[in-house]
């Protein structure tokens, strides 16, 4: 089955009573310091296990910082969870927005990026990312090693500090520990970085030898647009990059995975903005979605377990569709196995995902003076295979739609360049597992609006400003069927709205900004009672109004 039974009902009646309702620590209205929205992982109500993996790094030029793991003594797994919480914080002064990211034997356990300071703004924040599925990683001791590259001489002054821990929480009759995988393997083997991909042909490629009996397996991938690739959603064909002053390559990116040259699976690329991306004063205090904090894509390789399991090495790549210069890439590979036997048969049944489409282009009126560039792209597939095991035969069934849409409406003369985005990618998938009188069926539903609009004036006496609006959004919804019947339900969405306007001197100097304000809604609940609701404003660079409950029930909001 997708899930045991056993743990499903046990998810469904102890999660509500098990699990911390608490809200996150409250942003002080008044305050220009980072501020976010997202609510922290929930954790147990019991004592963990806390095991520190680094206590205030100093990040200050681009060597990786190394570090080790040890086990948490008198706790050993399976736990219930395991949470990484890391803390940052970084002087007042001037610093570009900087890439994070945290490796263990490879694996990847933290990927985001940093606040940009301001002279008198020193940003702390805070990160925690739930790592239950990855528990058979820190059974062992292991090295491990943070990525934060950073430049500090006399002009770009600010230094990054930072601290993380592990924290293990034991299983209980009431948090008991859930079915996690027995393998996590880094791709590729060995890796201490990312890959960095600047051209569609190039891959992230790991030949692995599984074991003989897997079961499922899943594809944690993450996939961060840098240098010219950092705003892909404001590029062009390149038959039009000259005329609209903007990038080349289309709009359109997404990752794509493959077995043996096979295509088994589709990343949706999200578009995170970074705090210094258009206009810094956009993020400050209120960061985009996810921009400290990314989120991995799971991709469901389960059809491919027989194959994986049938003893001979299999090459596993990435690659994203039309990269141009460049992403930052990293996945995770988790295997299940039976352990009832030490090996399955099984085959892949049907499998209808093909190379990647040529997106559909349509610029209308593409001159000097402006025109609409029009790019959309549609992934309709299906993915089956069976494994036999020694509990009998399992048959899982990947289905996945993605629309991706990208308008994009320039105005360009000698006073005014003007750039208005309008994109979405939508994303519909379910996996239906057969296994005996058993059928589990798992929907998902993504959206990752975005829009953006920018349009830079120059007047009459050569003074400027450059007007800026961003909407941006991940909206999430999931079911869990058993036999038809409803298990589970949950519905999480993140929004932040963002606008500024910058003036410019006539020598080209800032000389402020003005309409400056922002705002975050996040709003997540699911059928166990759980319910977060945090909404965010700021104006000026100052946080004004933090409201919390809206739309949950009190009794489940942390009151």
């Amino acid at each position: 089955m997708f899930f045991p039974v056993r743990q499903i009902l046990a998810a469904a009646l102890f999660g509500a009573a098990a699990l911390s309702f608490g809200l996150a620590q409250t942003p002080v209205v008044g305050s220009s310091n980072t501020a976010t929205a997202d609510p922290p992982v929930r954790h147990p109500n019991t004592t963990p296990c806390t095991v520190t993996l680094f206590s205030d790094f100093t990040f200050d030029d681009f060597s990786p910082r190394n570090f080790t793991y040890i086990p948490p003594a008198n706790c050993p797994g399976p736990w219930a969870k395991v949470v990484l919480v890391a803390d940052f914080n970084e002087n007042a002064g001037r610093q570009f927005d900087r890439t994070a990211k945290m490796f263990l034997n490879g694996v990847n356990i933290y990927f985001g990026t940093t606040p940009e300071p301001r002279k008198t703004v020193a940003p702390t924040w805070h990160i925690e990312r739930d790592l239950t599925d990855y528990s058979a990683l820190f059974t062992q001791p292991q090295s491990g090693d943070i990525h934060l590259d950073n430049v500090v001489d006399s002009t770009y002054t600010g230094v990054i500090h930072g601290s993380a821990q592990l924290l293990f929480y034991p299983a209980t009759f009431f948090s008991p520990a859930p079915h996690t995988a027995d393998q996590v393997l880094a791709l590729p083997t060995g890796a201490t970085d990312s890959t960095y991909l600047n051209t569609p042909s190039n891959q992230l490629s790991q030949t692995v030898t599984l074991p003989t009996n897997v079961e499922r397996a899943y594809l944690d991938v993450l996939a961060q647009g840098q240098s010219t690739d950092e705003f892909w959603y404001t590029c062009v064909p390149n038959a039009d990059t000259a005329t609209l002053q903007s990038c080349g390559s289309t709009a359109f990116r997404e990752t794509e995975i493959t077995i043996d040259g096979q295509p088994a699976g589709v990343a949706p690329v999200y578009p995170w903005i970074f705090t210094g991306g258009i206009d810094p004063y956009l993020w400050a205090p209120i960061p985009g979605v996810q921009t400290l904090n990314f989120v991995p894509y799971r991709v469901d390789l389960t059809p491919f377990a027989g194959l994986l399991s049938n003893g001979k090495p299999h090459t596993i790549a990435l690659s994203v569709f039309n990269a141009d210069s460049y992403f930052a890439v990293t996945a995770n590979l988790l295997v299940f196995e039976d352990h009832g036997g030490k090996s399955v048969t099984g085959a892949v049944i049907e499998n209808t995902l093909a190379a990647a489409p040529a997106p559909v282009i349509q610029d209308q009126g593409v001159s000097s003076s402006g025109g609409t560039v029009d790019t959309s792209n549609l992934r309709n597939y299906r993915i089956s295979g069976w494994v036999n095991t020694s509990h009998g035969r399992i048959e899982t069934t990947v289905e996945q739609n993605i629309t991706f849409t990208n308008n994009q409406q320039f105005t360009i003369s000698n006073t005014q360049y003007e750039q208005a985005i309008v994109q979405g990618t939508e994303i519909s998938s379910r996996t239906i597992t057969r296994d005996g009188w058993y059928v589990t069926e798992k929907h998902k539903k993504l959206s990752y609006p975005l829009s953006l609009a920018y349009n830079y004036t120059t007047n009459t006496d050569g003074s400027s400003q450059q007007v800026t609006t961003v909407q941006q959004g991940f909206h999430e919804h999931e079911t869990l069927l058993l036999n038809g019947f409803p298990l589970y339900q949950s519905e999480t969405s993140n929004a932040v709205n963002t606008a500024d306007t910058l003036q410019f001197g006539a020598n080209g100097s800032l000389t402020g900004t003005t309409d400056r304000s922002s705002s975050q809604k996040y709003f997540t609940r699911d059928s166990t009672g759980y319910c977060y609701s945090r909404e965010l404003r700021s104006a000026a660079g100052l946080l004004t109004a933090v409201e919390d409950g809206k739309g949950c029930p009190k009794a489940w909001d942390g009151r």
